[in-house]
């Protein structure tokens, strides 16, 4: 089992996090990968790690890949 609606992962904050939504649902703050997969097994993705992170489908990102996590203000 897994999320029902593709995850998002927005472009960085100044500080460097990325908020993640699932759906209408906010999941929290990102700083890395490993933030981004604990959060898909609390939404009950059980098998989700870093590796899965990095190649699913199923995540969008906005603003930079998986490997993006500084600030750039002139990045969309």
């Amino acid at each position: 089992m897994g999320p029902a609606h593709p995850v998002v992962i927005y472009p960085p904050a100044a500080d460097g996090g990325r908020r993640v939504r699932a759906g209408d649902h906010f999941l929290g703050m990102a700083y890395g990968l490993l933030d981004v997969a604990e959060f898909l097994r609390e939404t009950g993705f059980d098998d989700a790690d870093e590796a899965y992170v990095e190649t699913s489908a199923l995540i969008e990102w906005r603003g930079g890949g998986p490997r993006t996590w500084d600030h750039d203000p002139n990045r969309r």
